[in-house]
């Protein structure tokens, strides 16, 4: 009888520790290789950027994209501390959000001025891409105008590439909705960039808002996608209005290079919020990056 209690005693062990193993494996998906927009965290950010960028490390995340340069700093931090309060939490800043209007006659000069300090503050906080979230309300009221913001982006694009950074633009749903003289703002873009000058950040959720399917984009314009905001109404997954694996089936096509999640609408505080997007991506399987 002892014996044979105490076979059964190792047995069930061995089963705990069997099922154990297999549900904690099922709770620590690998981690992937995605970036956060920082603008998810805006609130709190805005009071402790320290604390702020050292949550975002242990959510998971291996880089972030800030959108608060201003006047040659990131978030009031100079360039090479920033880097420095990123790396030391083993991240990278690989993008950030930010730009000026089109420049007209009276202020053209001043435009590239702080363009070539931007992109030198870009430089020293390590950053490989500058993205560019809006146009000026020129850009949808005519063909010229929008043109005009083409050839613009054209020129930032080339004053990047000889500092070895990329240039590009985001988008909301109004490129992809908007239509002048029978062309949509978006191809008119696409159609008048140059791709080694201009590359594009695919909004994920902003162009299913504006009644497109980022995957023909990604067929009729490959390699133009170089970055992705992976975003939903709220938390990443939690609305089911965006099919995000038939999306990812596009990926290669795309040229997608680096994944961003951002989150601009909340069920929970900011934090849940981002956390619980890079869980979902993390243990989704089609959820493949680049690099």
């Amino acid at each position: 009888m002892k014996k044979s209690s105490f076979s059964t005693v190792v047995l069930l062990f061995t089963v705990a520790s069997i099922i154990s193993s297999a549900c904690y494996s099922c709770n620590t998906a690998p981690k992937k290789n995605i970036g956060l927009q920082l603008y998810s965290l805006r609130d709190s950010i805005r009071h402790d950027v320290p604390g702020t960028i050292a949550k975002v490390n242990k959510m998971g995340y291996k880089f972030v994209e800030p959108a608060g340069y201003a006047d040659g700093k990131f978030y009031d931090m100079e360039p090479a501390a920033f880097k420095a309060l990123i790396e030391a939490n083993n991240m990278t800043m690989l993008s950030s959000h930010t730009g000026r209007p089109i420049p007209d006659s009276t202020n053209l000069e001043e435009t590239m001025a702080w363009w070539d300090a931007c992109i030198e503050a870009h430089v020293a906080a390590g950053a490989k891409y500058i993205v560019q979230p809006s146009m000026g309300r020129s850009a949808y009221e005519s063909l010229e105008g929008l043109k005009a913001y083409c050839d613009y982006f054209n020129a930032i694009g080339e004053k990047c590439n000889a500092k070895g950074i990329r240039f590009g633009y985001h988008n909301h749903d109004k490129e992809l909705s908007t239509k002048l003289d029978g062309q949509t703002i978006y191809d008119f873009m696409l159609a008048n960039t140059d791709p080694s000058k201009v590359m594009f950040e695919i909004d994920l959720y902003w162009a299913v808002v504006g009644g497109a399917n980022p995957v023909d984009y990604f067929n009729k314009y490959p390699g133009r996608f170089e970055l992705w905001h992976i975003k939903d109404k709220e938390e990443i997954g939690a609305s089911g209005m965006m099919d995000f694996a038939a999306i990812w089936a596009g990926v290669a096509k795309s040229g997608m290079q680096y994944g961003i999640v951002e989150v601009e609408r909340y069920n929970f505080d900011e934090f849940t919020s981002c956390k619980k997007s890079i869980d979902f991506l993390n243990a989704a399987d089609y959820v493949v990056m680049p690099k």
